[in-house]
């Protein structure tokens, strides 16, 4: 009869209805999963961001203290010039007297 037909449509949508609610839920849950997942990424995208930092300062001065070795092995050169040509004075010197 016509009102079994009914009830068992009810039933149909109410089965329905549950199954879209569990998947909503599921949807839910793994939206959640997925939010959690880009923070953590995103937390350590920003320690990653402060670590090249910190490597790009420790490269630059680095840099500013081979710059310094560098000035001063060049000093020391012209130092070493300096005391070969007195010494080869001297020495002339030594021989001549």
């Amino acid at each position: 009869d016509a009102g079994d037909g009914i009830v068992t449509i009810i039933r149909e949508v109410g089965e329905i209805a549950t199954g879209i609610a569990s998947a909503v839920e599921e949807q839910s849950a793994a939206t959640h999963e997925i939010a959690r997942s880009v923070e953590l990424a995103a937390s350590g995208t920003a320690e990653v961001s402060a670590n090249v930092g910190g490597v790009q300062n420790a490269a630059a001065r680095t840099g500013a203290a081979a710059a310094e070795v560098l000035e001063a092995s060049r000093r020391m050169g012209d130092e070493a010039g300096r005391l070969h040509s007195t010494i080869d004075a001297f020495l002339g010197d030594i021989r001549a007297a």
